[in-house]
């Protein structure tokens, strides 16, 4: 199999961690995401193949496709069951919330007495 590693984005946006993978081309059954304590795995297994025939010759041609990206998340950070994944124009959305200790928290102002 033909093994690439796809281009991944990864953003901490306020209450989130989110994972952005470029993956045109794939339909949504063809990912695999698995959470094995702390380590969030990405994973794609695809298989095309192509027939032409023209009277006595025959041509069949097999691609195969797959990938596996590893991401370790912060310990104690995350809210695994909260974790949700979307595939739309190309591009695999994963969305970690974050857990109320990992939210960043606003400046706090302190009166001087």
């Amino acid at each position: 199999p033909r093994s690439t590693s796809p281009a991944a984005n990864i953003v901490e946006k306020g209450d989130q961690f989110r994972i952005e993978i470029a993956a045109p081309g794939m339909k949504r059954n063809d990912f695999k995401i698995e959470l094995h304590h702390n380590v969030l795995t990405i994973s794609s297994q695809r298989e095309d193949s192509h027939e032409e025939k023209n009277g006595a010759y025959m041509m069949r041609e097999f691609n195969y496709q797959s990938f596996e990206r590893s991401f370790t998340l912060p310990e104690g950070k995350f809210k695994s069951e909260d974790i949700k994944a979307q595939y739309a124009d190309g591009i695999l959305h994963v969305t970690i919330p974050k857990t109320e200790e990992a939210k960043v928290k606003p400046a706090k102002q302190i009166a001087v007495a």
